[in-house]
């Protein structure tokens, strides 16, 4: 399929960004060449309550952003523990902070922005030992987030909807029932060998190269089949949250996120799939360039705002 016009305006604008130095980029390149797409990230909504907290995690103190939709006091509400995206090398929380303000009014509910620990200097599984942490912590102290512990629920895009999926996969394991889990573009395999990384590994916003090398970085010695690393190759996905996967038709990512959907429907989750024609990764957190960035994330937040009301009266009839 042809490139949607708005996606060959963000190639032309990448190209645009892009260094003409002729070695590899180092991490701090890459690392300040992210924060580029800033203004293409959206208005950043007013909130009655947004803070930043720290969150006691295996290695120190965890950056953590809350937005609250409602004034603190108001009584407690959904909470959604939101991962970044950016190969777990780049990225952070101001990255994700224009989507989490939405995603916070338009779910009604209380959203955990996380700092989690990053590669190389921290490989995995630090960030799967963040991402869990801070969940756990939402459940164990829901009163200091304003939080129900009964409608909890993770999300992520990209690297980051990896660490949703993984802490999604944990919290089966250890009993703890999230609401939801949403999954944009998310990484769930390290193979690198399907048809979308063949069509697209290159010229159309992350390089198959690129994405290879933030998984070296990360992974470094572990076993890629790891499901903690991998959650395609997790043997059972039975009894999972129930799932919203967005996947965008022109990214190396789509078939592992297209992958993961039909292995959880086949396991009997709730999920809900779709891939946007003529999209590459990134769409979703970039609605000043792509109108369907808007209409995954309505798309999303329905979801999110169907699953809360579900647990909220699944709890309140327990």
């Amino acid at each position: 399929m042809a490139l949607h016009p708005q996606t060959a305006r963000f190639l032309d604008l990448l190209a645009a960004w892009g260094s003409s130095a002729e070695n590899l980029p180092t991490v701090a390149d890459m690392r300040g060449g992210h924060a580029r797409r800033e203004p293409y990230r959206g208005e950043c909504r007013e909130l009655p309550q947004v803070a930043d907290l720290t969150v006691p995690g295996p290695g120190g103190e965890i950056p953590v952003r809350l937005y609250r939709p409602e004034p603190s006091g108001t009584g407690p509400l959904p909470a959604l523990v939101y991962f970044h995206g950016g190969g777990w090398v780049i990225g952070d929380i101001d990255s994700v902070d224009a989507t989490c303000r939405e995603l916070a009014a338009g779910a009604g509910c209380v959203v955990l922005n996380v700092g989690y620990r990053l590669a190389p200097e921290h490989p995995f599984p630090a960030a799967v030992e963040d991402a869990w942490a801070v969940t756990a912590d939402v459940v164990a102290r829901p009163e200091r987030y304003g939080a129900d512990p009964r409608t909890v629920a993770v999300a992520g895009d990209s690297a980051g909807g990896n660490l949703a999926a993984v802490t999604a996969l944990r919290a089966r394991d250890e009993g703890l029932p999230l609401a939801h889990q949403l999954l944009v573009y998310p990484v769930t395999d390290a193979a690198f060998d399907t048809a979308s990384y063949a069509a697209y590994g290159r010229g159309h916003g992350l390089d198959a190269e690129t994405m290879i090398r933030f998984t070296d970085l990360y992974a470094a010695g572990a076993d890629r089949r790891d499901p903690l690393l991998a959650p395609l190759r997790a043997p059972d996905l039975g009894g999972l949250a129930p799932a919203t996967v967005v996947t965008a038709e022109c990214d190396v990512l789509r078939d592992e996120g297209d992958a993961y959907a039909t292995r959880l429907a086949e396991a009997g989750v709730d999920v809900a799939h779709r891939c946007y024609a003529g999209m590459v990764h990134s769409f979703f957190l970039l609605p000043e360039i792509f109108d369907d960035g808007l209409r995954a994330r309505e798309f999303a937040i329905g979801r999110l705002r169907a699953a809360f009301a579900t647990a909220t009266e699944r709890g309140s009839a327990a």
